[in-house]
Order: structure tokens, then sequence, then C-alpha cells
């Protein structure tokens, strides 16, 4: 309600070609969707069916990947996350919900959890937003199952320190059913390191089918 009013004073521009009314409006919408990341979310390899190569060894079962993360999604997300563009949180997951398409209705779609800084800095978990409107527009539950046990922040990091936090950050609240699917949901994936020790921490509670999905890939340099 409240960014809705502040909507009608301040009206949004698009994050890309600065149409006035949406953060992002239908025709840069469309150029992303266009084409969607097509290759395996742990590694890049090109036609990865399911989204996950052959060679990649990876507790999760099928990935998706709205796009690289560069262009109108790069500002789309930056946005978002440190220029406090709350409404963003809405074509984020919308770009989520095309290029996953239809769930199955006992899908439960699960955030993976942001540094509690983080928040404090935002003012809102970007992760645990687009979670829940991804489910609304899918017609499933989200839940916040996992819980940091740490508090580090991957950005800055090289590969090896981010697989060694990652390894110690999550722990799952809840023994899980065996017979529901459970969606994990990040923004960036880099090294994949963060979607492969979530979608571990849901495996070990007892969960069998773990799909994850990425709204951007950005390889480390």
């Amino acid at each position: 309600m409240l960014d809705g009013l502040i909507s009608a004073i301040a009206p949004h521009l698009c994050c890309s070609c600065g149409e006035i009314g949406a953060v992002l409006c239908d025709n840069c919408k469309y150029d992303i969707s266009l084409e969607y990341f097509g290759g395996c979310l742990a590694c890049g390899a090109p036609a990865a069916p399911k989204g996950v190569c052959k060679t990649c060894i990876t507790p999760y079962s099928r990935a998706w990947c709205v796009g690289e993360r560069s262009g109108v999604l790069r500002a789309l997300i930056d946005d978002y996350k440190f220029y406090n563009s709350y409404a963003s949180h809405r074509e984020l997951a919308s770009l989520l919900a095309g290029c996953i398409g239809v769930l199955p209705s006992e899908c439960i779609v699960v955030p993976v959890p942001t540094v509690s800084s983080h928040i404090r800095q935002r003012g809102y978990d970007h992760t645990w937003l687009v979670a829940k409107r991804l489910a609304k527009l899918q017609g499933v539950s989200a839940k916040s199952l996992l819980r940091r046990r740490t508090s580090t922040a991957q950005r800055g990091q090289g590969r090896k320190q981010r697989t060694l936090q990652a390894k110690e950050a999550f722990e799952c609240r809840h023994a899980l059913s065996p017979d529901t699917t459970y969606l994990l949901i990040d923004d960036v994936v880099t090294t994949g390191s963060t979607i492969h020790y979530a979608a571990k921490a849901l495996k070990d509670a007892g969960a069998q089918s773990v799909w994850v999905a990425a709204i951007a890939r950005q390889p480390l340099d």
C-alpha cells in the first residue's frame, strides 16, 4: 500500500530506458525474457538439460536462471539490492515465473536466507520478498525453512573462501517431507557454492526433490 502511494506521488522510472510508470517497462522486460539462460547453473556449460550438465554433481536436480548479470537485468538487480528499489521484487519474481513455467501444486518456494546485516541496511529481506511474490504468482507456498549459522558475506571473496563459507552457512529448521518439491531461490549465482550448500541443507533435512532458480548468473572473474 505504501509503495503504491509513493508511486502515485513519484512514479517509478524504468531502470533501463527511463520510461515513466514502472521500474521495468514492458519493452525492457521483453528484451530480458527473449532469451533465458540455457546453460548449466553450476558451471555455465551450454545447453544443459534441466539446467544441470552431466559433469556437475549437485544436490539439486533441476535449475533455472533468468540470464547473465548484465545490461537491463543487472540494472534491475542493482537498483533492488543497493538503491532501495523495493518495487523491483515484483518484476524480478515475474521474470523468474516466466523462466520456470508452471510449478507443481505441492511445491514450496524457499529463499536462500539473507545475512542479517544486509536486511538491516536495506530495510527488507530482498530474497524473501522475491520468493513470496513468486509463490503467489504460481499459487504455491513460500516458507523460510533455512537459517544462517554464520554472518559472513561473500561479496569480494575468492572461490576457495566462498566455498568454505558456504559449507558452514546453512541449516534447515525442520524435518522435510520426501514427497514435496522444494524450489530454492537466490538472486545472483557466482561460484554456485551458496546455492549448492543451501540445497544440500534441504536434502540433509529429508527433502528428496530440490530444484533451484536464480535471477542471474555472474561468473567469478
